[in-house]
């Protein structure tokens, strides 16, 4: 079918999407919120969330336009080597992904602050109410989040027929994408760990005590960071799957002279937003039933709806079915990348308990247990997105009957994988969003003293939420991981078509024995280390800095650890904000300038090779951090319900200092690092003429 068709039929389903979100936003609304305590709480967080936001969005908007300025002066072409319309182009293409993406960021807020209270409320009529408040409120980020993904590269592309301008668009979405990610995650766990080491292990308070003055800045984080920066993260990997896919199927198509491949692209991502729309509207529980249980089941039906879909649709239109088989591919592994990460992060199974366990024995066992089943957690993920990726390119390298041209064809399998992986991103970002909204209304019902029934039910809500949270995060990254090796394949048909006109030899591959390219791996390599612990380091820096202030609140406030005086929890929240806004530009870019000095310095063999580093680092440390802090992070509420000696024993403390450590791995550096390597990806991408032809050594 005719591309064009396909991606109208995509903005359609897009604005279906944006209607049903539109209904889920106004049911969460007239869910009814009658504590007193619990609004004026709420209303404190939701405050906060919005002043950070505007701060974040007013520091981001100073470096887009920077990053637009030199977009327009050197891409695709320097201005002054031919027609200025092209670099104007990107230079939209690139404003409107930042734009698509803040929306997707801040809906996510609005809806989650306005569901946090109310979500608590509704635990007093039972499990069932409670968990569907939480989880439409989090489905209105999921369906905003793709709906602007597919909405935006589709218009791009309608309006301009150029796939290297959706490269633009997705650029724009990432370098957004990266400093909310990493502003967010540093404010967040700069609260949690001091509100955590201060109330539970200095003073011996709960969780979400009001005296602990870091208590409304640790909720506020929990939207900044989960809601907000987990958006863009996916709203980025989404649009950048989506380029890298078009990238190739332009590139096919012309081969052919048809536009079946772009046509496929957007066939398939709308009729993954489709399913995700079918799969929300299933969302049921029972007034016995598990969360978790809920959640995994939602998965499943998307995906089941999503093999349908695009099973009959490659039957309808003609489409070749091993293209269809890649795809399916890249989704079946991603569910099973999710199973494994469940596996090492979920409290009922043996690594959180064995942690747990040996927690009791110091803080040295809680981090030397983790840290290996951190490690060992990574190992399914990498084998799966090995398998397929070469499953993909094995599936579709026959597809040219010449052989001329199979590399091609077998990286745009790839690309489809990468996109068979991601169709299903509606209900991902559902899932996670849930997360902060019922750990929030957890804080909320302990301050509104909504009693021990309702804690016991926010409390199995969080749990599932911390679950499904870290399965979210494995799919993320792995998602993440084949959304780069489809965009390497963009990088060298970008090459390509450079080369081509100037007249000189294309690329093929990257030869590891090349020093040029191993020069540029072993710097790809390090950059995600060094990306980490900037991050980690920023969390550090700013929670001594709020420790020190909670300390003195204790010391000074009269009254304030009796609980007859009111904490001044606005200044851990400036705290948190001022720490996260200094903090969240160099780590990026530091990235960004070291691809640009590999790519200066030893041309387009040297940027594969540093893109193929940056790739396989990148990956394994994204992975073992989210995992072990996601394992920590149960491992502490394990102890808590009652194991291996419950809250105040030995394990307990042990296990907090376990999750202090996770919780920047978690939420922090490893999520983060997926949003680096795809940034670094498109701006190879991007600049590939310009390394082709101005480097040192190239």
């Amino acid at each position: 079918m005719n591309a064009s068709i396909m991606e109208i039929v995509a903005i359609i389903i897009s604005f279906v999407a944006f209607f049903y979100a539109a209904w889920l936003f106004s049911w969460v609304k007239k869910q009814p919120l009658q504590n007193k305590e619990i609004e004026r709480v709420g209303g404190l967080i939701r405050d906060g969330a919005r002043t950070f936001l505007k701060r974040e969005f007013l520091v981001l908007a100073r470096f887009c336009a920077v990053a637009a300025l030199l977009i327009f002066i050197f891409l695709p072409s320097p201005v002054w080597t031919g027609s200025i319309i092209p670099n104007i182009m990107m230079v939209i293409a690139y404003i409107a992904g930042t734009v698509f993406s803040g929306f997707a960021g801040k809906i996510g807020i609005e809806v989650a602050t306005l569901a946090n209270g109310r979500c608590a409320e509704a635990a007093k009529k039972g499990i069932a109410p409670s968990f569907m408040t939480g989880f439409r409120g989090g489905a209105v980020m999921g369906m905003a989040v793709v709906g602007a993904s597919l909405i935006g590269v589709a218009l791009v592309y309608l309006l301009t027929g150029d796939s290297t301008v959706c490269l633009g668009f997705s650029f724009g979405a990432s370098s957004m994408a990266l400093f909310a990610k990493a502003g967010g995650g540093i404010f967040t766990k700069t609260a949690d760990i001091s509100a955590d080491l201060t109330g539970k292990v200095e003073l011996g308070i709960p969780e979400d005590d009001p005296r602990n003055p870091a208590v409304i800045a640790d909720n506020v984080g929990d939207n900044v960071g989960d809601v907000a920066g987990m958006g863009a993260d996916l709203f980025d990997s989404n649009v950048a799957s989506m380029a890298a896919a078009l990238i190739m199927a332009a590139a096919l198509d012309k081969l052919e002279g048809g536009t079946e491949y772009v046509g496929m692209v957007f066939c398939f991502t709308a009729l993954g937003l489709l399913a995700s729309v079918i799969g929300i509207m299933c969302a049921r529980i029972g007034k016995d039933g598990s969360p978790t249980k809920a959640l995994n089941s939602l998965t499943y039906i998307t995906t089941g709806i999503y093999v349908v879909l695009t099973g009959a649709a490659t039957l309808i239109f003609g489409y070749d079915m091993r293209i269809w088989g890649a795809c399916i591919v890249g989704l079946l592994v991603g569910v099973i990348i999710g199973i494994a990460t469940d596996y090492f992060t979920d409290d009922t199974k043996p690594p959180v308990h064995n942690v747990a366990k040996a927690s009791g024995s110091g803080p040295a066992f809680t981090i030397l247990s983790g840290v290996s089943y951190g490690f060992i957690s990574a190992l399914p993920a990498m084998v799966g997105i090995g398998i397929s990726a070469l499953a993909a390119y094995k599936l579709c390298e026959g597809l040219d009957p010449t052989g001329a041209h199979a590399v091609e064809y077998a990286m745009f399998g790839i690309a489809m994988a990468a996109v068979g992986m991601l169709s299903i991103v509606g209900m991902i970002v559902s899932n996670d969003a849930y997360g902060p909204i019922v750990d929030n209304a957890r804080g909320l019902a302990e301050m509104g003293s909504l009693g021990d029934e309702v804690l016991e039910i926010t409390d199995e809500l969080d749990s599932a939420g911390n679950t499904v949270k870290a399965v979210t995060k494995g799919f993320s990254i792995a998602a993440a991981g084949l959304t780069v090796i489809s965009l390497l394949g963009a990088f060298m048909s970008e090459v390509n078509e450079a080369a081509a006109g100037l007249g000189i030899e294309g690329i093929t591959g990257f030869d590891i024995l090349d020093p040029l390219v191993f020069f540029g791996m072993l710097i790809g390599a390090a950059v995600p280390a060094v990306f980490s612990a900037m991050l980690i380091l920023g969390v550090d820096k700013n929670a001594q800095r709020m420790v020190a202030e909670i300390h003195r609140q204790f010391r000074e406030i009269a009254g304030l650890r009796e609980g007859t005086a009111a904490p001044e929890y606005d200044k851990c929240i400036h705290i948190a904000t001022d720490g996260a806004i200094r903090e969240l530009i160099p780590a990026g870019l530091m990235a960004i300038i070291a691809t640009m000095l590999v790519g200066f310095i030893g041309g387009v063999e040297a940027v594969g090779g540093f893109l193929c580093g940056n790739i396989i680092s990148g990956l394994l440390l994204a992975l073992f951090m989210s995992n072990s802090g996601g394992l920590w992070d149960n491992s502490k509420k394990y102890v808590e319900a009652g194991h291996e000696g419950g809250k105040g024993s030995e394990a307990h403390k042990s296990a907090v200092v376990g999750d202090t450590v996770g919780d920047p791995f978690k939420d922090t550096a490893g999520p983060s690092i997926n949003t680096q390597i795809t940034v670094v990806s498109l701006i190879s991408s991007l600049m590939s003429s310009l390394f082709l032809t101005a480097s040192i050594f190239g």
